[in-house]
């Protein structure tokens, strides 16, 4: 769940409420909360106890607001919050420098992954990190190639759980081979249930030519950004989804790869 974030929305924290009510209520396993400008793990101990029994976890986006490639954060994250709610580490997104350049303000700061080919040693320091404490890492908005560095270093450094952000979109796009090259090194890709019937359906193509074992679907979450709470998918939704992805060809198993088994087992959830 990627909300707009208590700055930029007042009174969000109830509106992170009422989403997590609803997708508790029907029937979500489990749910990871995601905000680009402050890490989640301090909202998420607070939810856990406003909605017990629930598995959710928190995160940080490594973007100027967070400091950027700030391991003292991510050592913060994983050992100083009650419940250890923090789960997943994403590189920077929006403060990438292609997403930078590519905005109405192209000559602000922006936050650097690699340099002359090479993964930055503050970057090799919050992989560390993350093998320590067994999180997830995600790539962010770092372009393919910076994504593929970053991986290829975390798996040397023993990361167990890798994921490539939105592999289709924004600036971290990346093409066939490249998707195929991050599955090989253990990543596992992200698609958005809100588009992947978009285009013709060549984020299907993508996942049928990857294989589902190497995907997952996230984001089912449907009316127009900017409105608060965003509205779970619901039963019907998710029902009208799958009925097109039965005739898409993709069967039940491979649904519940993408749905279940992949999102549970990077968050250390045992296989149901």
């Amino acid at each position: 769940m990627d909300p707009p974030g208590p700055n930029s929305i007042p009174g969000n924290e109830q509106a992170d409420i009422a989403k997590v009510r609803i997708a508790h209520a029907r029937g979500l396993r489990a749910l990871v909360i995601k905000d680009h400008n402050q890490p989640t793990s301090g909202l998420v101990y607070l939810l856990r106890l406003e909605v017990p029994n629930f598995p959710m976890y928190g995160g940080i986006v490594l973007n100027r607001p967070n400091g950027g490639i700030n391991p003292a954060a991510v050592e913060f994250m994983a050992t100083q919050i009650r419940g250890a709610p923090g789960k997943v580490v994403w590189m920077p997104a929006f403060d990438t420098e292609s997403e930078v350049k590519a905005s109405t303000q192209p000559n602000r700061p922006f936050v650097s992954v690699t340099r002359a080919g090479q993964v930055l040693p503050e970057v090799k320091e919050v992989i560390s990190l993350i093998a320590k404490h067994n999180l997830v890492l995600a790539s962010g908005h770092v372009l393919a190639e910076d994504a593929l560095m970053i991986f290829r270093e975390a798996r040397l450094q023993g990361v167990q759980h890798m994921i490539a952000t939105h592999a289709m979109d924004l600036s971290g796009k990346m093409t066939i081979p490249q998707m195929q090259e991050a599955a090989k090194i253990g990543a596992i890709l992200e698609f958005d249930y809100r588009n992947v019937f978009d285009e013709g359906g060549r984020r299907l193509d993508a996942i049928r030519t990857i294989g589902p074992e190497h995907c997952l679907i996230s984001e089912f979450w449907t009316n127009k950004p900017g409105t608060t709470p965003r509205e779970y998918a619901g039963l019907a939704g998710a029902g009208d989804w799958v009925a097109a992805m039965h005739k898409r060809g993709f069967t039940d198993r491979e649904l519940d790869i993408m749905l279940k088994e992949n999102p549970a087992r990077l968050l250390g959830l045992p296989a149901r």
